[in-house]
């Protein structure tokens, strides 16, 4: 893979006068886990639900039509639960310290997930992250319905929030960063000025300008060049 241009028309290393805004996806990203899955582990359903993330993932079903047949195992859990799993969640290592740094600089962090609202938003309050975009679970009587309210945050989903968040933010799409995991984060990636597969699937990889494994805070390194 050749080497990756550094956001801005440039290339050159960013100023002070300069804002990157980097949106990262969450599960697997962000977090070390699928919450999907997590919250599967409760329902008794991980092992299918762990089977349709991963065909997700890679890009070989539908991610929206896979996250109504995860969501659907979750029907009659607890709204309780969620609470056991926001204590259950694990950043990766390096997350803590990217989100820090980023932060000192005063650049712009987002959250874009195909994942659940309950548990980003939460995360992103302990890091101090003010954009988030997630899909939410539906709620009756105390429990989870099996459903999820709205439009799925699909492939599309990811890209339209990279561009909100952009405009929000008044950051120009070239020094937007996007980093991700899987085949429903190829859509953000397409659209940023630096994409980024982190611990990815083979097809993320090839679709990213920059492959990268292990700690999420040697994202910094890219920033800088």
């Amino acid at each position: 893979m050749t080497s990756p241009p550094a956001p801005g028309a440039s290339g050159a290393r960013p100023t002070d006068a300069r804002r990157l805004l980097v949106v990262m996806d969450v599960d697997s990203t962000l977090i070390t886990g699928e919450v999907v899955e997590m919250l599967a582990a409760h329902a008794g359903s991980e092992a299918d639900v762990t089977e349709i993330t991963e065909r997700a993932m890679r890009g070989e079903i539908d991610f929206a039509a896979s996250l109504h047949a995860r969501v659907a195992t979750l029907a009659g859990l607890p709204v309780g639960v969620l609470d056991a799993v926001r204590r259950e969640v694990e950043l990766t290592p390096g997350a803590r310290e990217l989100v820090e740094e980023l932060t000192r600089r005063g650049w712009p962090v987002a959250l874009v997930s195909g994942g659940f609202a309950e548990i980003v938003e939460p995360l992103a309050a302990s890091l101090a992250i003010a954009h988030t975009r997630a899909n939410r679970l539906e709620v009756a009587d105390g429990a989870l319905t099996g459903r999820v309210t709205g439009a799925v945050v699909d492939s599309e989903g990811k890209a339209q929030a990279l561009r909100d968040f952009a405009r929000a933010e008044g950051v120009d799409l070239r020094d937007t960063v996007a980093i991700g995991d899987g085949a429903n984060d190829l859509g953000m990636l397409a659209v940023a000025g630096l994409s980024v597969a982190f611990n990815a699937k083979p097809l993320v990889r090839a679709h990213a300008h920059v492959a990268l494994d292990g700690r999420l805070d040697q994202v910094l390194a890219l920033l800088d060049r």
